[in-house]
């Protein structure tokens, strides 16, 4: 079905996803600046820019006034429960690697996601293996925060625990707001369905649809009506216009992925989780989709976790996680690619 004659709700102001129709590699936007694709935008435009879709935003993370170490912003370990006052004004237990990163202020319901003391077994007995050890970690809103690690560390499951796409032995996780560790499987995938957007590395593009079809296949299976506006502005911004009556098979690596992305977008999800979105691409299209990306990130204030193996795309995020044997042991703030692979040659040692 076109967009045409597909009844679509009634449009809302969204900010563009509006892109030039030229897309060229470029290198990471410096943090705190406006990406290349930003659109003019007015006092009253800009007011919608801090929280994804136009959603009130919820208030800006301020660190403890603690006299441990300076603490970030965007991806910030928790040790307890947020509202234990005791431990408010004292700075965090040192994680491995010496990081002693403090409290944020804000209760932890308002992050996009979190994981408290988020422990994953994996089998019994001589097969027994710690996937993720006790993990302390905060997402801010509208941030883009990179997952990185050796083979086996853990970084996909922590995705997937976040996500809800993976139950944990213990802990506990929070999604848009919500406390999904013990969340019946219906409850579960209504609250993801309605509140997350995902980018795989194989596109998970179903080859019987057409790209407009799979991009609005979200929608349908909750029985809503796409926005007009929002959907325009998506297929402008990625360039797939002449792409919506194509199968999968039909489409490039690139396209595909582009597709998949407007998926991901088009429910205006609360977070994003992306794993290896540019994996399977060649140098120039996974520079685009990253660069689109920083774009929802900056403009938009979208929230994005992204696991990847690749030092230049870690670059993109404002900061870089970094994982070993199921444990955080380093937390880089506006990573480079020479910063990330450092981390990861000091993780090889």
């Amino acid at each position: 079905m076109s967009d045409h004659d597909r009844p679509y709700d009634k449009p809302q102001h969204v900010p563009s996803h509006a892109a030039p129709s030229e897309q060229e590699p470029f290198e990471p936007p410096r943090r705190g600046t406006s990406s290349s694709w930003m659109r003019d935008s007015s006092p009253a435009d800009d007011q919608q820019l801090g929280q994804p879709w136009g959603r009130p935003q919820a208030p800006s993370p301020q660190p403890s006034h603690s006299t441990g170490p300076a603490q970030p912003t965007g991806v910030t370990p928790v040790q307890g429960q947020p509202d234990q006052s005791a431990s408010a004004g004292a700075a965090a237990s040192t994680r491995p690697g010496g990081l002693a990163p403090g409290l944020l202020s804000t209760p932890v319901e308002t992050d996009a996601a979190a994981g408290m003391q988020l422990t994953k077994i994996f089998g019994e007995g001589e097969t027994r293996v710690t996937a993720l050890d006790s993990i302390d970690v905060r997402f801010t809103r509208g941030t883009f925060t990179a997952i990185m690690g050796p083979s086996g560390s853990g970084k996909s499951t922590l995705m997937h625990c976040l996500a809800g796409l993976d139950r944990i032995t213990s802990g506990r996780v929070f999604l848009a707001g919500r406390e999904v560790s013990n969340l019946p499987d219906a409850q579960l995938t209504t609250l993801r369905r309605d509140n997350v957007g995902f980018i795989f590395q194989s596109f998970n593009l179903l080859p019987m649809l057409t790209a407009e079809e799979n991009i609005l296949l979200p929608l349908d299976l909750a029985g809503r009506k796409p926005d007009k506006e929002l959907w325009n502005q998506l297929i402008t911004g990625l360039g797939i216009g002449d792409r919506l009556k194509h199968h999968p098979s039909e489409l490039s690596g690139g396209q595909q992925q582009r597709v998949a992305c407007a998926r991901a977008m088009i429910t205006k999800p609360h977070v994003v989780f992306a794993d290896e979105p540019t994996g399977a691409l060649d140098s120039k299209s996974g520079a685009n989709l990253l660069g689109y990306l920083r774009h929802c990130v900056d403009d938009l204030g979208q929230t994005i976790i992204m696991v990847t193996h690749d030092a230049k795309a870690a670059s993109y995020a404002d900061r870089a996680l970094m994982l070993l044997d199921g444990r955080i042991v380093d937390d880089i703030d506006s990573p480079t690619a020479e910063s990330v692979n450092e981390a990861m040659a000091r993780l090889e040692d």
